[in-house]
């Protein structure tokens, strides 16, 4: 009995490839929309995927907690005295000030961050040039001297040149000579990014001696970051505590939200193409009807021509799934996603070279399945039955 029901339905499977052959254009157009629909929502869940996998990557080495001025909603410097009144906490292992701030460049258009610190109070200073292409980070004894990111160089057209020039507060230039350049691979944090010793950052900004922006603080045990910042909160009630897990945490949501806003519209386009095969399946032609008609009366059962009509559905959004997630896969490694960046990317006028490796789970694949080829099978299933049960007279009569 197994036998003949195997036997049967490869019989079945036959006549859906000759039925879709015969209807071979009509087929392949469905399958290339069915396969751009599927490509558009698998290259948005791809990108989203590696660049939450990228951001978890380079956030590791970050600060476990980060300490910042607000005023109005806005941040602002505030004294180094600070750290006098956190040397009494248990638990910290290093208090490393910063100044961060944000350049604009009327010429360019451009924001560029520029981040003031010395390295050598760092836990892991020595480890920074690795996260370098060339050069080396600048010491706190080199004035002038400061590390670019990529789009910072290119956006500079320095061509060669090794030094440029920002404007301080009060229009005065302030000389700056290139040290070293940051590796692509952490673009997605150093890509517009200078940094410069503190006091270059203090001159640069016009801030006064002795003020910085930021305090880093590095803990001895990760597990006892957010008991750190507690205890940090309670002794600094004017300062805001940034915990490293929240920041990760900052980073997933923005990926998220934006690959949610693009999904939403890219599902609306997929309800299109439902709608869309639902009506061309309902409205099958008057040899498609004479067709059924006559496969009933040769002694096929409803059963068997919903059979029909389903292995065609499998066979085009298999092969539409396999065209589509290829293709998004091709189109996030080999062209960095290049159709979402504007979207994924935000305003920023320069915008890292992404170079994402996607890592799809089993999960994310099943997800756009029953997204994309649940609503087609019953778009096109249903509106086969109701055909297949009318009597074969009438549609033969038509």
């Amino acid at each position: 009995m197994a036998h003949y029901n195997i036997e049967k339905q490869l019989n079945i499977l036959d006549y859906a490839l000759s039925s879709l052959w015969r209807r071979r254009l009509k087929s392949l157009s469905v399958l290339l929309v069915f396969a751009a629909v599927i490509f558009l929502l698998a290259s948005f869940q791809m990108v989203t995927q590696a660049l939450s996998d990228k951001a978890k990557q380079v956030l590791v080495h970050t600060p476990e907690i980060t300490l910042q001025k607000m005023s109005a909603g806005r941040q602002e410097y505030f004294p180094l005295a600070y750290k006098d009144q956190l040397a009494g906490i248990f638990g910290i292992r290093r208090m490393v000030p910063r100044i961060w701030g944000y350049y604009f460049d009327e010429v360019r258009l451009a924001n560029y961050t520029v981040m003031g610190m010395d390295t050598s109070e760092m836990p892991e200073g020595d480890r920074l040039d690795s996260a370098l292409a060339s050069g080396r980070m600048p010491s706190l004894e080199e004035s002038g001297r400061v590390v670019i990111g990529h789009s910072i160089k290119k956006g500079l057209d320095l061509a060669g040149r090794t030094t440029f020039s920002l404007f301080r507060p009060d229009l005065s230039l302030k000389p700056l000579e290139i040290s070293g350049e940051f590796s692509q691979n952490t673009d997605i944090l150093t890509n517009d990014l200078i940094v410069m010793t503190l006091g270059d950052a203090r001159d640069l900004f016009a801030i006064p001696a002795g003020q910085v922006t930021d305090l880093c603080i590095y803990v001895a045990n990760p597990k006892e970051i957010d008991t750190i910042a507690r205890k940090i909160s309670d002794a600094l009630p004017a300062v805001r505590v940034l915990t490293r897990p929240q920041i990760q945490k900052t980073y997933q949501v923005v990926f998220g939200w934006r690959s949610g806003f693009g999904s939403i519209c890219l599902l609306a386009a997929l309800a299109a193409f439902v709608i869309l095969a639902w009506d061309k399946a309902s409205g099958l032609s008057p040899e498609e009807r004479r067709e059924i008609a006559i496969l009933k009366v040769l002694g096929w059962e409803t059963s068997d021509i919903l059979a029909v009509r389903f292995w065609e559905s499998v066979i085009v959004s298999g092969l539409a799934c396999i065209l589509g997630m290829t293709a998004a896969y091709i189109h996030v490694v080999y062209f960095s996603a290049s159709l979402f960046r504007p979207v994924l990317m935000g305003w920023s006028v320069l915008r890292p070279e992404l170079h994402l490796l996607p890592n799809m789970a089993a999960g994310d694949i099943l997800l756009i399945l029953a997204f994309t080829v649940i609503p087609y099978l019953a778009a096109t299933v249903i509106p086969a039955w109701r055909s297949a049960t009318v009597p074969a007279d009438s549609a033969l009569g038509g």
